[in-house]
């Protein structure tokens, strides 16, 4: 695994590569996880793939080249983001390319599935919370007020701890969401990520026909994965949306939430057809 950047005039963009396979796959890790997260695919499929492991906005060693808070309340568009791996993609001499993606990361790749989706072999979603965020994102991130509010929650010192006390309590949030949740807005630093990535990222919600409409037209393999144990995004999530995609495999797994491991990747070889 090596380390390299990729710059432009909006970002400068950390991410690992690995594995040695001739086909390329962009990796879209889940909230407050970095881009070492899909690691573990390299022992069953680096044979046959190249990974490029990003860490994602707000993550890590990835940085706006403007991070102040009037930039990232002005948010992204879908094509400025695919314009972005567009620009990584020529820069790497990669044609086409297959993609993965968990949780938050669902949001990344699915934008790429409806405004690239010519370029794409095959697209794999783990947990894909793009597929139904829940009110309460949805509510801090494209509601004005919702927005404000979580804006003055993440920049205060202890307001959006409160406000996690309180979902806990009225069970908005179970137990293993809370501890999750916990770890990542305990410091001013994470609390402010938190905001940025629910106000940067809010025009990358999922057009459902568009996404349907592109894998059904360009035939892309696509792979869901969600966890038996999951709360956050059960299965159920996908049952209106994935019986419309044509080529489309769905694996329950014995997994909550945190899923990306070593079993995942002897799950998903298998999926693909690949000996571990």
């Amino acid at each position: 695994m090596t380390n390299h950047y990729f710059e432009n005039q909006l970002v400068k963009m950390h991410y690992y590569q690995f594995g040695s396979g001739p086909e390329a796959m962009l990796c879209f890790h889940g909230y407050g996880m970095h881009g070492k997260q899909f690691r573990y695919l390299e022992a069953t499929l680096g044979n046959q793939y190249t990974f490029y492991g990003f860490d994602l906005f707000f993550h890590k060693e990835t940085k706006l080249i403007n991070q102040t808070v009037e930039t990232v309340k002005k948010g992204i568009s879908k094509k400025e983001l695919s314009q972005l791996f567009i620009d990584f993609c020529a820069h790497k001499s990669i044609q086409d390319f297959s993609v993965i993606a968990y949780s938050m990361g669902s949001f990344y790749a699915c934008t790429l599935a409806e405004e690239i989706p010519e370029r794409i072999n095959e697209i794999i979603l783990a947990a894909p919370s793009s597929l139904k965020p829940g009110r309460l994102v949805t509510f801090f991130s494209a509601n004005k007020i919702g927005n404000k509010l979580l804006e003055r929650l993440a920049l205060s010192d202890n307001g959006m701890l409160g406000l996690l006390s309180l979902l806990k309590r009225i069970k908005v949030i179970d137990q293993k969401a809370y501890e999750i949740l916990y770890r990542e807005i305990a410091t001013p630093e994470l609390r402010f990520s938190f905001f940025a990535c629910a106000s940067y990222l809010r025009f990358l919600k999922l057009d459902v026909s568009k996404f349907i409409q592109q894998l059904n037209q360009h035939q892309i393999p696509s792979v869901f994965i969600f966890g038996k144990r999951d709360g956050s995004f059960p299965a159920k999530i996908g049952k209106i949306i994935i019986p419309q995609i044509n080529n489309a495999k769905q694996l329950i797994i014995d997994e909550n939430h945190d899923m990306i491991n070593a079993d995942f990747a002897k799950h998903l070889a298998g999926l693909l057809s690949v000996k571990p």
